[in-house]
């Protein structure tokens, strides 16, 4: 068990802290990667050389030490691979590193549903479902042309190969700079999804105002949706071309949310974070010949010039992205 999956459970005003404790996980190791908002994994192979400790050790530490000097508790997942520790993070409880070890990788993920599958969205899940691919152990014992024949080839032999516990991922160092984000939480844990959409548009207006604000453009969108039970969804999307316009990120946030199939869920808060972050001036942008869009886009730099002068809360955003 070398790499760790960890989950910091900030609070939402105090996501601005994952930084300080990312540079806490770059105590033990170099090899950090972020997992906006509030998580990242470690590799952990030459710290536990070097500290002659295991990673399940390693991660006592790294608890007590953001704890103690942040006071923020965490949840930790520890596996072979980045796919078995974040797998592990799912079933994982706050004091305790749950553990997998090599040899017990296959066993620990036959029981799993395939929902808990990265990578594994509501269409995938609905079409392995309805064969009775529902666990991942079932998955594992299906054959590989049944994947291929239901999910493609490329994602079957991928399905194939991660329910047998074949992790083909690494770590790979990142900058949690290179994103923005945006979070709502609600008063009470929110049943109605109408609220969610408006919470995603006040959401998508902030960002689209803030990225305009830095003369940036995003090429990723990603939601995290937390439930009453502190469980957590987190679905990306690549769009289709990197941008700043908030009525394109409102509906790429909604596309999100409505892939998630929620039904009556409980939902304590929504995040929204613009990924992928590249100059505005150097993006290429399809051309357009909608008026309403067009129209929108110049009612936003107004709005824009409306805030740089008279101050952020001028305009409210998300009110020019319906």
């Amino acid at each position: 068990m070398t790499i760790l999956c960890v989950r910091f459970q900030l609070p939402p005003a105090r996501e601005a802290a994952l930084p300080a404790l990312l540079g806490l996980l770059e105590e033990f190791t170099p090899v950090v990667e972020a997992l906006p908002p509030d998580g990242a994994l470690a590799d952990l192979r030459g710290a536990e050389r070097y500290f002659g400790r295991s990673a399940v050790e390693l991660a006592s530490v790294i608890r007590v030490r953001a704890l103690a000097l942040h006071g923020v508790d965490c949840v930790i997942g520890a596996g072979p691979g980045p796919l078995t520790a974040r797998m592990a993070l799912r079933v994982a409880r706050p004091g305790v590193t749950r553990a997998v070890p090599e040899g017990e990788v296959r066993e620990f993920l036959a029981g799993q549903p395939v929902t808990a599958l990265p990578g594994v969205g509501a269409a995938t899940a609905r079409i392995l479902c309805e064969y009775g691919l529902d666990t991942l152990g079932r998955v594992a014992a299906a054959p590989l042309s049944t994947l291929q024949r239901l999910v493609g080839a490329k994602g079957g032999r991928e399905l194939h190969e991660k329910a047998n516990g074949v992790d083909r991922g690494r770590v790979v160092p990142n900058s949690v700079s290179r994103s923005l984000a945006a979070e709502r939480p609600f008063e009470r844990d929110e049943l109605d999804p109408d609220r969610h959409r408006r919470a995603l548009l006040s959401a998508a207006g902030e960002l689209g105002v803030r990225l305009r604000a830095v003369g940036k453009v995003c090429r990723t969108l990603t939601l995290t949706v937390r439930y009453a039970d502190r469980s957590s969804t987190t679905r990306s999307r690549t769009l289709k071309e990197p941008t700043a316009h908030s009525a394109a990120l409102t509906g790429a946030a909604y596309g999100l949310y409505e892939a998630l199939g929620l039904q009556r869920a409980r939902v304590r808060a929504v995040a929204l974070r613009a990924e992928a972050l590249g100059p505005a001036e150097q993006a290429s942008y399809q051309l357009t010949f909608d008026p309403v869009d067009e129209k929108v886009r110049r009612i936003e730099e107004v709005a824009d010039r409306v805030r740089a002068k008279f101050g952020p809360g001028a305009v409210k955003p998300g009110t020019l992205a319906a």
